[in-house]
């Protein structure tokens, strides 16, 4: 049992709706399922089924499952515990305890082989690439800051407008909807032209892009426009607000 998400990666993550019955007889709410690994020496310990709920006080593992799930046994002493392989006795971690509890804790070599960039951004609260490599420089282990990683969140919390809305109108022939938008150039044209309207046919997806040098010029163009494509398609118009126009 966890409280966190964030030790585990994303794609090992799927919503539940179960709940922890905890000592005291109060119910903890489950808000995700979770599988993971802990990394040793000779092979990766799986958690199978890792229950998170953000009211945990601490992280939990059950020993029964454990030893199920992988095959091995576990020896408690008054220095710690060592988890070894079954059918060979071997050893796989070895962690020392110097409390009341039991805690388990990765070696040096294993934190360094799975700290990922990915993994440590999310720790981190969504950091930048120069803030992570930073922050990381100050601890003793590395992580492959070369590592290509896509975080969903931040995409999201860089959105500087919603998504639009999905659209119900159908056009059936040429002309029938034409969406415009004018544009600011940030740089002067050689020609110098500064500005451009562009119109977009709704069903054929024709684009026009019609460059100016003043943005008084907008209002002719778009007449420009409505007579070329009266005359050469037989098509009149008329404007019915300021970025589309409907075919009559």
């Amino acid at each position: 049992m966890s409280s966190s998400s964030g030790n585990f990666h994303p794609s090992s993550i799927h919503p539940s709706s179960s709940s922890i019955t905890v000592g005291n007889g109060a119910r903890l709410p489950v808000s995700h399922q979770a599988h993971t690994f802990i990394p040793t020496a000779t092979a990766p310990l799986h958690l199978n089924n890792v229950l998170i709920s953000p009211h945990l006080v601490k992280n939990l593992i059950s020993v029964r499952r454990l030893t199920r799930d992988n095959n091995v046994s576990i020896e408690f002493d008054p220095s710690g515990f060592s988890i070894k392989d079954l059918p060979s006795r071997a050893e796989m971690l070895r962690c020392d305890s110097h409390g009341d509890l039991y805690p388990l804790r990765l070696p040096h070599q294993a934190l360094t082989a799975t700290a990922t960039t990915s993994l440590w951004h999310q720790r981190l609260g969504h950091p930048g690439d120069h803030i992570t490599s930073q922050v990381l420089a100050n601890f003793p282990f590395q992580c492959n800051k070369s590592e290509d990683h896509s975080c969903s969140s931040c995409r999201l919390g860089k959105h500087v407008r919603l998504p639009f809305a999905a659209s119900v109108s159908q056009t059936f022939f040429p002309f029938q909807l034409v969406h415009s938008d004018v544009w600011t150039s940030p740089v002067y044209s050689c020609s110098g032209y500064k500005y451009y309207v562009v119109f977009l046919d709704d069903y054929t997806h024709y684009l026009w892009a019609i460059p100016f040098r003043n943005k008084s010029d907008v209002l002719p163009t778009v007449r420009v426009f409505i007579s070329y494509v009266h005359i050469q398609f037989l098509t009149p118009f008329a404007c019915s607000s300021d970025r589309q126009w409907q075919g009559v």
